[in-house]
């Protein structure tokens, strides 16, 4: 290095905001990222994967006091990059800890780079090297990014070579017109825009009164600018961006960073408990969390709150140490002995939990507001009220236009060669505009969450029998009245308002397609009420745009608002439906007989017609149903059930050896033939049996919590329904061999006892819960009741998370319907468990 580069870069780190004596030195020797007390750099742990690029976990990476602050450290096309914008691909990554050094190679078509990150005292110097000059079409469009995440510096100020600023809470630049923007990301909606940034300068301090936010960048030439992503999306961050220069190689741009650390800081305690608080008899598990340099010997206690406010301590044996899970030590409190009814909290060192009852019955009600609240308001082709408020009104009256062949959509959709109807791409298909649930962080209706859904909600009403009424429906004025009765048992509604939408496909087209979505991402991020989405006028071509007309039949619209149906045959999906519609015959039989049998004959003639011809095997994303010989496993023992047939007897015969390879999966519906079928069934699923309760054993020792906990892009909390409810259906086949254990350790799990926090999952379940959430109102920082959340996501190498600030991460805070549904049973098999112990406990004295 030249002297005079070397003088420069003192300068730059003499500028920064803590003094370099104050800092502590970095060190990359236990972990494959920079880390001092209170901040950690990664650097290209997580990299942008596939369809959605934009998770927000990428690149250059800032954890500071526990909490990540930013992320998306890498070359970008754009100063505030969305979801559907270009992201380069990554190639490599070589961490040399003896040199203090991170590289990782990237390319974006015809350009490749490497990013490079050097320990540097407490400073980590970031380049970005070009062995060949940038191509001249990305000059003034690559730069180097890295993003924060605004909810962190809201009510925080920065500095710009030492001029003062306040971080904007609401956004408000200037901004310049883009076209080719919304041309590279697939927006129909009119031109794009890019905001102007709104500082600038060599040196930025961010937050520079609260060292808990405090990071210094310096660049050694040109000037650094500062965005606001929000003006673009709500989902947007604040943005340091410096474009890279044209005709250069070698290190082309080069920051100084330092984020300010604290010697000595140590994260502070998480205890992980149930916020909706425990049954007397039932195992009471609290699990503290630590930083993994907290040596501190504590020993955590019950407290019981009197009703005077006294803290009264309950005696309860000793913590134990459990060990190092990711980046955390944890210790394991019991206090099952604890059967007194009461309010409690725990306490370790100055932490204390919002308290939570000890009494009986708690899980008979905490599933009502996922029934009473969150479905309804999940439910399409309805407007929906409650109460003073309109959660939306009657959306999508103009469903569905056929969408056009070979093309795939931004969200997993695809059509194929031909539409597979007698519609031409872009016609109206009639008879789509009823039933159905939305996704509740977008609006699509895919018809693979209909049937799981009305399936599980089947399940419910057959096993529990819930005769709970505090929602009104009127299928004539597609009208939704939440907390009024209307006579009939709300699970029932929801059963037959997914069927309705099924049916509805075979009315319209002859078999099931893949759903119903917005044709752009202009309608895709749409955010509000969903009515408000389209016109709900049928689109005419031959009126000229955004002209209407009325007449008898209703009225049409030369706005081609209307949404796409995708419905190139799968065999996979015509299973699953004809699984739910047999499945809702033996949920209304009695009720609506008509109603009832018309599900159970189109159940039938799908089967029939399926076994006719060779299975349609078109697949793509997650749209075109589960693997063929599941669903037709599930179709199989629905039609069983209804039907008592013998032919379905024999198919679930022959697809058993196959099912009970994946056993972990299907084990709820081959648990459920049992009383349809011969002995020898039911001993084939033995081994299978014995083998689960050994997983589930080793699962118990795997992590401090006891349940599967999953690594992938979207967080794990259907795995945790799914062991909970395995769990529950084993017992009650096989109580003999299978205990009752999955059902609370899955929904202690959900009610808040995990990593990164203490909230429950559910959202207004507990005294904590989920009430910054992604659901179709998060651009107003609020949640939808009885919503369940993807949970915990996990960072790699070993950061969990799950943020209760910011809603727009879909991974960990998006509500889906499926869950919802696999909430209410698996709170109503915890309750069921519960009554049972409780006989067991009579019968015994």
């Amino acid at each position: 290095m030249s002297p005079r580069r070397s003088i420069l870069l003192a300068a730059l780190l003499g500028s920064l905001p803590l003094p370099a004596a104050a800092q502590t030195p970095l060190r990359l020797d236990r972990a494959d990222y920079f880390e001092a007390p209170g901040v950690d750099w990664l650097i290209f742990s997580n990299v942008n994967e596939g369809l959605f690029a934009d998770a927000k976990i990428s690149g250059v990476e800032l954890i500071q006091q526990g909490l990540r602050t930013a992320t998306n450290g890498d070359v970008r096309l754009s100063a505030t990059p969305g979801q559907w914008d270009p992201a380069a691909q990554f190639v490599s990554r070589r961490v040399d800890k003896a040199a203090g050094v991170i590289e990782a190679v990237m390319e974006y078509p015809g350009f490749r780079y490497t990013v490079r990150a050097e320990r540097r005292g407490s400073a980590v110097v970031l380049s970005v090297l070009l062995d060949q000059p940038l191509p001249a079409e990305l000059v003034g469009k690559a730069g180097l990014n890295l993003e924060f995440v605004p909810s962190a510096y809201f009510h925080r100020s920065f500095t710009s070579d030492g001029k003062p600023g306040l971080f904007p809470r609401h956004p408000a630049d200037a901004m310049t017109l883009t076209p080719e923007r919304n041309a590279a990301s697939g927006r129909s909606d009119g031109p794009g825009a890019e905001p102007l940034p709104f500082a600038s300068g060599q040196r930025l301090v961010l937050s520079p009164e609260d060292a808990s936010r405090r990071v210094g960048i310096a660049t050694a030439s040109g000037s650094l600018s500062l965005y606001d992503g929000r003006n673009q999306a709500q989902n947007g961050w604040y943005v340091v961006r410096q474009l890279l220069p044209g005709g250069r190689t070698g290190k082309v741009v080069e920051w100084t960073l330092e984020a300010a650390s604290v010697p000595g800081w140590l994260r502070p305690p998480v205890i992980g408990h149930s916020q909706l608080g425990y049954a007397p008899d039932a195992p009471k598990l609290a699990t503290i969390e630590l930083d993994r340099d907290d040596r501190r010997s504590q020993q955590p206690r019950l407290l019981r709150v009197g009703g005077d406010g006294r803290m009264t301590p309950v005696a309860t044996p000793a913590a134990r140490d459990w060990g190092r899970y990711l980046r955390y030590r944890y210790v394991r409190f019991d206090f099952s002995g604890v059967k007194t009814p009461g309010t409690y909290v725990l306490q370790y060192g100055d932490t204390r939990t919002a308290p939570f009852p000890i009494a009986a019955g708690l899980t008979d009600t905490s599933w009502h507001l996922s029934s009473d609240v969150y479905l309804p308001i999940a439910m399409d082709h309805m407007a929906v009220n409650e109460g003073y408020r309109t959660w939306h009104g009657d959306p999508h009256r103009d469903d569905a236009r056929q969408a056009p062949i070979n093309h795939e959509h931004i969200d997993l959709y695809r059509q194929g060669p031909t539409t597979d109807t007698r519609f031409k791409p872009g016609e109206h298909i009639p008879g789509l505009a009823v039933g159905g649930w939305l996704d509740a962080g977008d609006f699509d209706i895919r018809t693979q969450t209909q049937y799981q859904v009305v399936r599980e909600l089947v399940d419910i009403w057959e096993q529990y029998r819930p005769e709970r009424d505090t929602v009104a429906v009127d299928w004539t004025t597609r009208r939704v009245e939440i907390h009024v009765p209307d006579g009939t048992p709300d699970i029932l509604q929801q059963i037959r308002h997914g069927s309705v939408q099924l049916l509805a496909q075979y009315d319209a087209v002859g078999h099931a397609i893949h759903g119903i979505v917005e044709p752009d991402v202009g309608q895709y991020t749409h955010l509000g009420d969903a009515a408000s989405k389209t016109d709900g006028l049928v689109y005419d071509p031959s009126l000229k745009p955004y002209a209407r007309a009325y007449d008898r039949d209703g009225g049409r619209s030369g706005t081609p608002d209307d949404r796409w149906a995708f419905t190139s045959k799968a065999t996979a999906l015509d299973y699953g439906s004809a699984a739910a519609l047999a499945a809702t015959y033996r949920a209304w039989k009695g009720r609506d007989d008509a109603f009832a049998k018309l599900c159970l004959d189109r159940a039938v003639k799908v089967w029939k017609d399926e076994h006719s011809h060779a299975p349609d095997l078109f697949r793509h994303g997650n749209t075109t149903g589960g693997p063929l010989e599941a669903e037709e496993f599930g179709a199989a023992v629905e039609l069983l059930l209804a039907t008592g047939d013998r032919q379905y007897a024999e198919r679930v015969t022959a697809l058993t050896p196959a099912m009970l390879k994946g056993f972990a999966f299907s084990a709820t519906t081959m648990v459920k033939a049992l009383p349809a079928m011969p002995p020898e069934y039911r001993a084939a699923l033995v081994p299978a049996v014995r083998a689960w309760v050994a997983e589930a054993a080793a699962t118990e020792k795997a992590n401090p919590f006891g349940v599967p906990i999953t690594t992938g892009g979207w967080a794990g909390n259907g795995a945790v329904l799914n062991f909970g409810l395995t769990g529950y259906a084993l017992h009650r086949a096989f109580p003999e061999l299978v205990d009752g254990a999955a059902v609370g350790r899955a929904l202690d799990y959900l009610h808040g006892h995990h990593p990164a926090s203490d909230r429950s999952f559910v959202s207004g379940v507990g005294a904590l819960s989920k009430e910054v959430a992604y659901g179709n109102n998060r651009a107003d920082f609020t949640f939808i009741p009885g919503g369940v959340v993807p949970g915990v996501l996990l960072l790699k190498p070993d950061y969990p998370e799950n943020r209760d600030d910011w809603p727009f991460f879909w991974g960990e805070n998006e509500y889906v319907v499926p869950e919802g549904a696999m909430y209410i049973a698996l709170a109503n098999a915890g309750a069921a468990l519960e009554r049972e112990e409780g006989r067991q406990a009579v019968a015994a004295r």
